[in-house]
């Protein structure tokens, strides 16, 4: 193909999501070209050749991103590169795979999003909406592409999408029948410029939803009037308390939930059950064996997902009483000499390491390891509860000596040089009574391909250890 003569649409990024992008475009005729700056991604360029889809590799072409139909770009790329600077110029469109799969989605779409809990909300509702008898295809940010339902050309009745900010921020057309908004706390600040913006990000989701779709949202969220007022849609709220007044925005007027028309329906989360408050259905979650309050709430927000669209109690309830949580999320990696350890690595914000270190209770008595990648993160929100509850800090990673910075005062403190050094170190200061949690509050990139492949590398060697000291 001959890029200068015919039309032909970009993919910016051969990672996974790219990939099925590229495949999925060239199914429906278009003629392609996938780019990626990574030189080692030239292997599977030559089968992405063979599949007649044109790539370029180790570098970027201005003339290619200029003179495209349009250019659909991976989550991971920032938009403001020279390349997609230079084509929005020449009124080339830069948009992302929320909207290209928007475009042909013939049934309806259950969108997740949040700073944290996106994974494991979108697994519930899963899970919920499968126990119902509704068959369910799941896909976004949590690992599979959304345009591999086309592709592989399933049948479901909803589609259940895990969704980031940064692929809410090429979104103009997409519209989930169901949106739902977990949590918004600091996150991703070497991408945005400043808090107001990540949050802006996260709103969005509900920027073209109808009268005839629902919002979820968490009702201990700072919000404001002009934020409610915008969405269109039928709005439900979890973690109500009807006693609460929700905090207040500066410059703007607080939404009184007693007074407020639009902050009466949902969920109201009690001890042992969920109340769903329009219905007067009941949710069940005496047994459940998850830890935390976030859980709760996580249960709440899926729960009003599937009552939406076709779920119902019975399925809630059989899914719940068998789920133990997702893998790397607190999850239990071994005891050493009675001393248990448990695998938080996907806690890569300090937000998320608060909600993990509030499920151990209240005693003094955690050995907390955190470090990696810098994301330009305030560690200092951390100090409260690393206060209550945490004896001894272990850091590694690009991001230690910051760490060091905003918590070295308040406990223990000691440096690690690898995941190896950090079990070692461990398994040597606690005693009868301790935890060891791994919760970073920092991404794995410095050392890591993934916050499951660190994860992974700390249960290894808690493993080892385990087997070493029997």
């Amino acid at each position: 193909m001959n890029i200068k003569d015919e039309k032909y649409i970009v993919v910016a990024g051969m990672g996974k999501s790219g990939l099925s992008i590229a495949r999925f475009l060239k199914a429906c005729g278009h003629n392609v070209v996938v780019t990626d700056i990574d030189p080692l991604k030239k292997e599977i360029g030559r089968e992405l050749e063979k599949e007649g889809i044109k790539t370029e590799i180790g570098f970027h072409k201005h003339e290619t991103f200029e003179n495209a139909e349009k250019i659909v770009t991976s989550p991971g790329i920032p938009l403001d590169i020279d390349c997609f600077q230079r084509a929005r110029k020449n009124g080339v469109s830069v948009t992302g795979e929320l909207d290209l799969f928007f475009e042909y989605i013939k049934i309806p779409v259950i969108a997740v999003t949040g700073t944290n809990g996106k994974t494991t909300v979108t697994t519930m509702i899963t899970g919920m909406l499968k126990a119902s008898g509704v068959k369910v295809f799941t896909g976004g940010n949590i690992g599979t592409p959304l345009v591999d339902y086309f592709l592989k050309k399933e049948k479901a009745d909803v589609i259940v999408a895990e969704v980031s900010s940064f692929q809410l921020d090429t979104a103009d057309f997409f519209k989930p029948d169901v949106a739902l908004l977990l949590n918004i706390t600091q996150d991703h600040l070497d991408r945005y410029h400043g808090f107001n913006e990540y949050q802006a990000s996260k709103w969005s989701i509900f920027k073209n939803q109808t009268s005839k779709d629902t919002a979820i949202i968490n009702s201990d969220l700072d919000m404001n009037e002009t934020r409610i007022n915008q969405i269109k849609s039928e709005t439900l709220f979890f973690n109500l308390k009807t006693d609460k007044t929700l905090s207040q925005v500066p410059g703007d007027s607080v939404v009184d939930v007693k007074s407020s028309t639009r902050i009466k329906k949902g969920a109201v989360i009690e001890k042992d059950r969920i109340v769903i408050k329009e219905s007067d259905q009941v949710i069940d979650i005496s047994g459940i064996r998850l830890k935390g309050m976030h859980n709760k709430e996580n249960i709440a927000a899926a729960s009003l997902a599937v009552l939406a669209l076709g779920g119902n109690v019975k399925g809630i309830e059989s899914f719940l009483a068998k789920f133990t949580g997702l893998a790397h999320r607190i999850e239990y990696a071994g005891t050493i000499n009675n001393i248990e350890y448990y695998n938080d690595s996907k806690a890569t914000n300090s937000d998320a390491v608060i909600r993990a270190l509030e499920s151990f209770g209240n005693s003094i008595s955690l050995i907390l390891i955190m470090g990696g990648k810098e994301k330009n993160s305030d560690f200092t929100c951390l100090k409260q509860v690393v206060k209550k509850r945490v004896k001894k800090i272990i850091a590694l990673g690009e991001a230690k000596e910051k760490i060091h910075d905003a918590l070295g005062g308040i406990c223990d403190f000691s440096y690690a040089d690898s995941m190896e050094q950090v079990v070692d170190f461990a398994s040597k200061s606690a005693v009868m009574g301790d935890t060891v949690l791994l919760s970073p509050a920092c991404a794995s990139f410095d050392m890591y391909k993934s916050y499951s492949h660190r994860g992974d590398d700390f249960v290894k060697y808690v493993k080892k250890v385990e087997k070493r000291l029997g």
